[in-house]
């Protein structure tokens, strides 16, 4: 995972991504931190102690579960963070917000979704997932509720391009897929939690019978980023009305459109004449209806 200290950027990715692995009161400790704008390198250990009424010691835990050295490199990095243009494009929505202010506030959670999402990828996780998708004899997709949606949106794409894809949204139909994949094929499985058994269960067994497998999800230490081949991550903050969720898969859905023009670059002859055959189908239909 492309999530360094060096880069500002990644450091909101970074602890976001690590929150599942907090228990309960670290978690809130992190977010009350978090939502603090006027946290900087002045910010005194004992002060953000007794404003989350928690101990100084605490407070060291949680930055070293962080992957922090300790409170100092934690305070930098979210003083460095903060200073970063794209901080304010996050603001939660208020009930006495117009509509217009509500459009604003949304759109602008989905850019600082996509900046941030584009900060942590990995340019090698990347590649490796194109060359994957493209040289598979099979491709299978697995997803529950939303992502199933997003599974959908890059099957249609693909087959666009003439690159075939196979969406399962049931737990009984995505084990059976998996059961039937073997070398030279790939599983795709998309979940934003990364913690859905009901996709866990087939990408590990497609695993095990010999497949490449992919995740795209929203957390890099989730079960499902530990049980694929290559992982492509969102990251996306979250509200108590939209959630994480509205925000990452518009994230996730633009990483598919590079992954989608990366496969179609592998081959962009066969890519171009194949979508001029579907264009000019669809076309034809269109015309006859």
């Amino acid at each position: 995972m492309n999530i360094t200290f060096s880069d500002p950027r990644t450091i909101g990715p970074r602890i976001r991504m690590m929150m599942p692995q907090l228990t309960p009161l670290e978690a809130r400790v992190v977010e009350m931190i978090l939502g603090r704008r006027d946290f900087d390198e002045t910010t005194a250990l004992r002060t953000v102690a007794e404003d989350a009424g928690v101990s100084d010691a605490m407070l060291v835990k949680i930055a070293k579960k962080l992957g922090f050295s300790g409170f100092k490199e934690f305070r930098a990095g979210i003083a460095d963070y903060n200073r970063l243009p794209t901080a304010d494009l996050h603001q939660e929505l208020s009930p006495d917000d117009s509509g217009a202010q509500i459009a604003q506030k949304v759109f602008r959670t989905s850019i600082h979704a996509l900046e941030e999402t584009l900060s942590i990828l990995d340019p090698d996780a990347f590649e490796r997932a194109a060359d994957l998708i493209f040289a598979a004899r099979q491709r299978d997709l697995y997803g529950i509720g939303g992502s199933a949606q997003i599974a959908r949106d890059v099957a249609h794409k693909f087959l666009r391009i003439g690159v075939r894809t196979n969406v399962f949204d049931d737990a009984h139909m995505m084990l059976m897929s998996a059961a039937l994949l073997s070398e030279g094929d790939v599983a795709i499985a998309f979940s934003h939690s990364g913690q859905t058994t009901a996709v866990l269960e087939p990408l590990e067994l497609a695993r095990k019978r010999g497949a490449r497998t992919i995740a795209l999800t929203n957390y890099a230490t989730s079960p499902i980023a530990e049980i694929a081949d290559v992982v492509l991550c969102s990251t996306a903050q979250g509200s108590p009305l939209l959630g994480e969720n509205a925000a990452a898969r518009v994230a996730q859905l633009i990483i598919l459109d590079a992954v989608f023009a990366a496969v179609a670059q592998r081959d962009l002859k066969a890519a171009e004449r194949n979508l001029a055959a579907t264009m000019g189908a669809v076309k034809t239909k269109r015309r006859n209806t």
